[in-house]
């Protein structure tokens, strides 16, 4: 399926998405309280049939953070990019880890290092870091008071 028929079948799915052009995939944006639904529908759905989540990150814009899912279909061979932008403040999205077992331990990375918070995930706690540390070390703010780096 080309990226103009994605296009048709995405807006079927959920009218309210929206999409960035100039990509190798196509890049799709939407709401996160539209997140799950969408997803569950992504997956389930004969003609897309997206089992497959082959990345999952986040992006600091210093204004607000953009959650990152690339997504593809093994059967159908497409693939497209799903992001969703979060408050910066209290960044918070419901996990995907039920659809796509592969979430589970890239949304625990993500909640460490920027702090999102993704609600009903099953194990969310940090991988790397002591249970004590403070911040979030790949958030543009982040201050690191021994190697002093600034961003």
């Amino acid at each position: 399926m080309d990226n103009e028929a994605l296009k048709i079948q995405l807006t079927e799915l959920l009218p309210s998405v929206t999409f960035e052009e100039g990509g190798e995939w196509l890049n799709v944006n939407v709401d996160p309280n539209d997140w799950k639904p969408f997803a569950v529908k992504l997956k389930a759905s004969a003609e897309l049939y997206f089992d497959y989540l082959f990345c999952l990150t986040c992006v600091d814009w210093k204004t607000h953070l953009t959650m990152v899912y690339h997504l593809s279909s093994t059967k159908h061979r497409h693939t497209i990019v799903v992001k969703c932008k979060l408050d910066r403040t209290t960044p918070v999205v419901e996990t995907v880890c039920d659809i796509w077992r592969t979430a589970e331990f890239h949304e625990r990375e993500v909640f460490e290092m920027f702090g999102v918070e993704f609600k009903n995930h099953p194990d969310l706690r940090k991988l790397i870091l002591p249970a004590d540390w403070v911040g979030f070390p790949l958030r543009k703010d982040y201050e690191d008071p021994i190697n002093m780096i600034k961003l």
